[in-house]
C-alpha cells in the first residue's frame, strides 16, 4: 500500500520560508520521480515542481521558480519542498505525489497522491 504522508504546514507571514517534508512507503522511493503540486481553495490542483528519482533533475512552475526548492533523500523515503519569499497567492494546500511517465506536468496522469498540508500565508 502506496502511502505519502506530508508534513510542515504552517500559518507564515508574507515573505516567510517553510520547509515542507513527505515521507513515502509502499514503493520504491529511490527509483521513482516525485512531485510537488497544490490545491488552491476554488481554483483545483497546479502543479508546483517535480524531481527525478536520483534528483539530479529538477523542474518548477514559473511562479516557483528562485523561491521553491523540491530536494529529496532516498536513504530515509522522503522529498522536501523548501519555500521563500512567501506570497498570500501561495497559500494552499501542498500536496506530495507520484507523477506518471513522460510530462511530470500532466496531472491526469499521476499515480499516488498524499492528503497535503496546508500553509497559509497571511500577515
Amino acid at each position: 500500500q502506496v502511502q505519502l504522508v506530508e508534513s510542515g504546514g504552517a500559518l507564515v507571514q508574507p515573505g516567510g520560508s517553510l520547509r515542507l517534508s513527505c515521507v513515502v512507503s509502499g514503493l520504491d522511493f529511490s527509483t521513482t520521480a516525485m512531485s510537488w503540486v497544490r490545491r488552491v481553495a476554488g481554483q483545483g490542483l497546479e502543479w508546483v515542481t517535480s524531481i527525478s528519482s536520483n534528483g539530479v533533475a529538477t523542474t518548477y512552475a514559473e511562479f516557483a521558480k528562485g523561491r521553491f526548492t523540491i530536494s529529496r533523500d532516498n536513504a530515509k523515503n522522503t522529498l522536501y519542498l523548501q519555500m521563500n519569499n512567501l506570497k498570500p497567492d501561495d497559500t494552499a494546500v501542498y500536496v506530495c505525489a507520484k507523477p506518471g511517465d513522460g510530462n511530470w506536468a500532466d496531472l491526469d496522469r499521476y499515480q499516488a497522491w498524499g492528503r497535503g498540508t496546508q500553509v497559509t500565508v497571511s500577515s
